[in-house]
């Protein structure tokens, strides 16, 4: 057998994984990505591709 066509095997920790970001960061991504938004001119591409990055981000946040 060819070894590109091996499948992949590996152990895992049993250990509880720790998230890479924690709500209150991400909520203050958002914020931060927001104030970015409204400090660059109207309409540059800078503006727009924050709030549709805070947006995107803020959608996948749980309310509460």
């Amino acid at each position: 057998m060819d070894d590109l066509a091996a499948p992949v095997t590996g152990t895992y920790s049993d250990a509880p994984r720790e998230p890479l970001i924690t709500l209150v960061e991400a909520r203050d991504v958002v914020r931060l990505l927001r104030h970015f938004a409204e400090t660059h001119r109207q309409g540059s591409d800078e503006e727009l591709d924050a709030y549709a990055l805070a947006t995107e981000l803020a959608g996948r946040l749980p309310s509460e």
